[in-house]
């Protein structure tokens, strides 16, 4: 669940700190004790304390302490304060062993990244199968060979550090090679959303001046509209899935397998020259003007892997069904993360229930992550598509909460469920509802209670917050107080790419502002309760749009749900809630679903107007709020 602590380079600087200042000159110095500051008065009525003497130097004794005197409690902020940014390392004290002839070397240290896990899998696990992809397999040792034939094309055509490699791949075998092999060129991934239009697929080629250019035959239209666009012309190399051919056409494009076999299987990769280097451009989802292009690092990305096995309770050799498409958020760091436990890589190009539940029969798939969209795929399953499965499996979700009556009805269908939460610029998830054993006895609406929850910081982040935004200050864990969510720790995007203002506005007072609002609670859980945008204020009342699309999706008629507001003269906003029904549930009204919220929810969060209609919803399941925002005005 990297990038706040700036580990790798570093610029020289003056030497400032305090150490650095008492550096031993070439005598023998004499020892000299610095005069200790005053104490502060003491609070009235309490004795005043003496102030404490200066520890002298090595090898004279110290001053015993007076006995009964103590020092006065030193204040301390709320929150651990982060290290500073590394600049020059100080000069070291000749006083202190550990920093005398411990010097960094090759021999030991090394830049984390993620790139070295297939390497090692491929040393362990060679025989082992690594993809599954139809009816292809390819092991280990073939996966890793063909990476580095495809890093070795890739080099051959210039790429290097610092160069763009920009894929319309679907999730396939030649989206998992991308993944390692254009790192190991130095050059960045940018795994382009296969569901944007060509406009959108133009900006991003220019913005990340793509050198070049990995396309899916099946996207082959949109390639083609956004190449005509685009200033940069990259070049292009076109995938024909020989498993699930498509008929779309490139000109000038070579052809994927032809350009890969071309490549040397003993190409000498080299490691990043520094950890803090880019590993992958992924753009977010750009809702008002042009997306911002999200920057990680080979840090982040590697203590993603570690992080990723624990959240997510893998053991080794999982089999994992890639229902999260690869180009979100580098499908949450798991093309990388299953090579550390030689885990099995199940490919789906479409997220279909048959298909899903073949795969889990099939192959006895553990885990999948994705949105509560394809929970509800395959939830709503034709009886025909269904298959049973004797093992448990793990689903691993994050988007908008889940509503409750999913998730319970997930664990009911031989689900586990482990809810996680994040943003493109944490790589993913970046926190877990860590689940008590204990909360299995509690009564199944106390659990779903719980289970809703987004949970405590990814192993791999230092400290998650929730912060009043014009303070900086905690807010209470009460429960219910609402802040906003805040980020801090080594799985923080860089920034974003060729927009500094975006940076500096989105780590303004040295935490990585969410945009989310949510609440703290007394055991420290987290829980969003809206992104700021879509919070509802009726009346001078805040509502939750959350809140009230957990009770609508309690009824039975209840596909999918959104709430947004909707102006109004008399109260300034009131909820509208956008409702898809079940099939053959036609028949239930807007006044009996306002009826139902009345019966679970103070009225005034109830909805005042009901909308029946297919809602809009991005690739990864995500429902477009802004879209509905839109209409939800148009009503008036």
């Amino acid at each position: 669940m990297a990038t706040r602590s700036k580990s790798g380079s570093r610029k020289k600087t003056s030497k400032t700190n305090a150490r650095s200042s008492r550096a031993a000159p070439a005598k023998k110095p004499k020892a000299k004790l610095v005069k200790p500051k005053a104490a502060k008065a003491p609070a009235r009525g309490k004795t005043k304390a003496a102030v404490p003497k200066q520890r002298p130097p090595v090898g004279k004794a110290a001053a015993k302490p007076i006995p009964g005197n103590r020092r006065r409690p030193r204040s301390r902020p709320a929150l651990p304060q982060p290290r500073a940014v590394p600049t020059a390392r100080p000069k070291l004290l000749a006083g202190n062993p550990y920093d005398m002839n411990l010097d960094r070397n090759p021999a030991n240290f090394q830049p984390l990244t993620p790139v070295s896990f297939l390497q090692r899998a491929a040393q362990a696990y060679p025989e082992t199968t690594a993809i599954i992809h139809g009816s292809q397999r390819y092991s280990y040792a073939a996966f890793y060979a063909r990476s580095r034939r495809l890093a070795s094309a890739l080099a051959r055509e210039g790429i290097g550090r610092g160069d763009t490699v920009s894929a319309l791949l679907a999730n396939t075998p030649a989206m998992l090679e991308a993944h390692h092999a254009v790192p190991m060129t130095g050059g960045v991934l940018n795994a382009l959303n296969t569901r944007l239009d060509s406009a959108a697929i133009a900006f991003m080629l220019d913005h990340s001046d793509a050198k070049i250019f990995i396309v899916d035959k099946e996207f082959a239209d949109c390639a083609n509209g956004a190449l005509a666009l685009a200033a940069v012309k990259p070049r292009v190399i076109v995938y024909d899935d020989p498993v699930f051919p498509q008929s779309g056409e490139l000109s000038d494009a070579d052809d994927y397998e032809a350009f890969l076999m071309s490549g040397d299987p003993g190409f000498a990769w080299e490691m990043p020259q520094d950890e803090w280097d880019a590993i992958s451009l992924n753009y977010t989802s750009g809702t008002t003007g042009n997306p911002k292009g999200v920057v990680c690092h080979h840090r982040g990305a590697a203590l993603m892997g570690y992080a990723n096995i624990l959240a997510c309770h893998m053991t080794q050799h999982p089999v994992y069904l890639w229902t999260l498409p690869m180009f979100h958020c580098n499908g949450w760091c798991f093309p990388w993360t299953l090579s550390l436990i030689a885990g099995t890589h199940v490919c789906l190009r479409w997220v279909r229930a048959r298909d899903m539940y073949d795969a889990i029969a099939d192959h006895k798939v553990t885990h999948l992550c994705g949105a509560p969209t394809v929970m509800s795929v395959l939830l709503n399953a034709r009886p025909e598509e269904k298959r049973g499965f004797a093992h448990r499996v793990n689903f691993v979700h994050a988007a908008a909460p889940p509503p409750e009556a999913i998730l319970l009805a997930m664990l009911e269908s031989g689900f586990d469920v482990t809810h996680v939460y994040g943003l493109t610029e944490t790589y993913g998830p970046a926190t877990v509802n860590e689940w008590h054993a204990e909360w299995s006895d509690l009564p199944l609406k106390e659990q779903g209670a719980k289970r809703i929850r987004q949970g405590v910081a990814y192993a791999a982040l230092e400290q998650l917050a929730v912060l009043d935004p014009q303070t900086m200050e905690p807010v209470p864990a009460d429960g219910d107080t609402l802040g906003e969510v805040m980020f801090r720790g080594n799985i923080v995007m860089k920034g974003y790419l060729k927009n500094p203002k975006a940076t500096n506005d989105a780590f303004a007072g040295g935490w990585f502002h969410s945009g989310d609002l949510g609440v703290q609670h007394a055991d420290g859980y987290i829980q969003l309760k809206d992104r700021s945008k879509d919070i509802i204020i009726s009346g001078g009342e805040n509502i939750s749009s959350i809140e009230v699309e957990n009770v609508l999706y309690r009824h039975p008629a209840i596909l999918f749900a959104a709430v947004v507001a909707r102006p109004d003269a008399k109260w300034g906003e009131t909820p509208c809630a956008f409702v898809e029904k079940k099939p053959g549930h036609d028949q239930v009204s807007e006044a009996a679903l306002i009826a139902f919220c009345r019966e679970n929810l103070a009225h005034f969060k109830c909805p005042k107007t009901v909308v029946f209609c297919e809602l809009p919803k991005t690739t990864t399941g995500k429902i477009q709020k802004f879209r509905l925002r839109e209409q939800a005005k148009s009503l008036n």
